[in-house]
């Protein structure tokens, strides 16, 4: 339950900052470094959130788990 309310927190954190770099890229009219550091700690971000949820599967905190479609699997069948 840890797990997916940071990983909440942090796609919310992520989100906030395309918008906010979004506003600030209509009001500065292009000139500026507030939407490049607000794309920058996006990037930041992301790449941090990725190395987490890489981490606690590794660790074995979260696993994967099948989708909704269930595909069977494939027999193999000989050639002759």
């Amino acid at each position: 339950m840890l797990i997916k309310m940071l990983t909440i927190v942090f796609l919310l954190t992520i989100l906030y900052s395309l918008a906010s770099s979004l506003i600030f890229l209509v009001k500065d009219k292009g000139e500026g470094e507030r939407t490049v550091r607000r794309l920058t700690w996006r990037i930041g971000l992301s790449i941090v959130l990725f190395v987490f949820l890489w981490v606690a599967y590794q660790l074995g905190w979260i696993e994967p788990k099948s989708g909704p479609v269930r595909i069977p699997p494939v027999e193999q069948t000989s050639g002759d």
